[in-house]
């Protein structure tokens, strides 16, 4: 299987439409690609607040339009990043902002052009601030099968939570994709990350992330592929860049039968505080 990973600059002075139209033409510029990855809120930048009440869009919204037909031009895969959400809400919940929630939304397309999943961030970073009080969170797991394996979605601040990604590989997952807009200053963190989620799960890792500054946090790009090993089979520099590799969706099976440590999980840990 071959994935291209497109770390686009999120540079601040961009338009929103401008950004879509040059990462709908990287799609569709990796045709022979299987499976192609934009990062996490790419339209507006994951620091940028601000912008995304004026972004957010539904899930028809201008963005499924451009991203669907790149997908179908170029005849692949599209995992399109995530996009602010915005859906008519009622009351007053998390992330409601006068009769609306926004969600950081992945959108998922088939190479014929059809939205095939979308999964809500569950995990919202910024703790009393930024995405973690202006958005709701999402409250499922989302598996999508492939020709020859099966994604797990997760994005960005996720991938600090192990319980999620078990969750996955319940639901069948092989090959984990993780867009975010992870700052430079932790990047040791997002390599770290990345690998051990790939170790202790035994799976793929895809993790795109974008490069520029938006919001005034300096983006850490590095995007990277880790196999069921940990190994870094590719890995981005700090500028916008599309990583392309190839990796056998196979290894997985292969990795979990020689080294069977899934099957030795205990289930239902008592909790020693009760």
């Amino acid at each position: 299987m071959r994935a291209s990973l497109l770390q686009i600059a999120v540079n601040e002075g961009e338009t929103v439409e401008s950004r879509r139209q040059r990462a709908a033409a990287l799609v569709r510029e990796q045709a022979g690609a299987d499976l192609v990855v934009l990062p996490e809120l790419w339209t507006t930048g994951a620091f940028a607040y601000e912008e995304f009440h004026g972004a957010a869009e539904p899930l028809d919204g201008p963005t499924r339009e451009a991203m669907a037909k790149a997908a179908s031009d170029a005849g692949v895969w599209l995992h399109a990043g995530s996009v602010p959400e915005r859906v008519p809400s009622e009351g007053d919940g998390e992330g409601d902002r006068g009769g609306e929630t926004l969600y950081n939304t992945s959108l998922v397309f088939s190479p014929s052009g059809d939205l095939v999943a979308a999964y809500r961030k569950i995990h919202r970073f910024g703790f009393d601030k930024g995405e973690a009080v202006l958005m709701g969170a999402g409250d499922t797991p989302v598996t999508v099968r492939l020709p020859g394996t099966v994604l797990g979605l997760a994005t960005c601040y996720d991938l600090r939570f192990p319980e999620l990604f078990r969750a996955l590989v319940d639901d069948g997952a092989e090959t984990f994709v993780v867009p975010a807009g992870w700052p430079e200053r932790r990047r040791s963190h997002w390599t770290l990350l990345a690998r051990a989620r790939a170790v202790e799960n035994q799976a793929f890792v895809l993790a795109c992330g974008t490069a520029g500054t938006h919001g005034g946090i300096p983006q850490a790009g590095h995007s990277i592929v880790v196999d069921p090993w940990g190994e870094v089979l590719a890995e981005a520099g700090p500028g916008e860049q599309v990583l392309t590799v190839d990796f056998d969706p196979a290894a997985v099976a292969g990795t979990r039968e020689r080294f069977p440590a899934l099957k030795d999980r205990v289930m239902g840990l008592r909790d020693p505080r009760a």
